[in-house]
């Protein structure tokens, strides 16, 4: 085998075991937050361009959703089924906002095709997937479909680790109910 060919096959083999190392990175096991935890900081960009940040969020109630890819089936029903229910979630203090690794111009198709009325973050260098559980690595190509529940302090309300498209709407609905009704009971306590 003459030089050129055997540099090809070496860097064709490099590079396939390259895609294989990144492959299995995104298979481990992300560590996702607590319960009481604090959210990090973070600061991404929206469907419009306009970046959004946690300290924008402060004193409010959010659910940020991570959905692997825009306008698939999965994502997009779990999307309508946000939707559809939004008026109710706001109507309970939720802000949605939801998180892919899409790039800008994509999420803006996805959201004039849906009709969303929240915003889609890009979070498409990974940061804070990995922060907290959505990925385990930024080579990762796709997130995990994970949301979270933050409270108005900054802290995780809830952790959604298995969410199932069709039905995490009316889940996170009941939560919010709950939430209300177990700080009215804590209220009602200590009057």
């Amino acid at each position: 085998m003459n030089e050129p060919m055997r540099r090809t096959r070496v860097t064709r083999r490099a590079v396939a075991i390259a895609v294989a190392l990144a492959a299995l990175a995104g298979t481990a096991e992300a560590t996702m937050l607590k319960v009481g935890d604090p959210f990090p900081s973070w600061k991404l960009p929206d469907h419009t361009g306009k970046t959004v940040a946690s300290s924008d969020l402060a004193g409010k109630t959010y659910l940020l959703w991570y959905y692997p890819k825009a306008m698939t089936p999965g994502c997009t029903l779990e999307g309508q089924r946000l939707r559809d229910r939004n008026d109710e979630l706001t109507q309970l203090g939720l802000t949605i906002l939801g998180v892919s690794f899409d790039e800008q111009e994509t999420n803006a198709e996805f959201v004039k095709q849906e009709g969303f009325p929240f915003a889609l973050l890009s979070d498409h260098d990974a940061t804070l997937a990995t922060q907290v559980g959505a990925a385990s690595a930024r080579l990762q190509p796709v997130p995990r479909r994970v949301s979270y529940l933050v409270g108005p302090e900054g802290k995780v309300i809830k952790v959604y680790e298995d969410v199932d498209p069709a039905s995490h709407a009316a889940e996170v609905a009941r939560d919010l109910r709950d939430v209300a009704a177990a700080k009215e009971k804590a209220k009602a306590a200590t009057e």
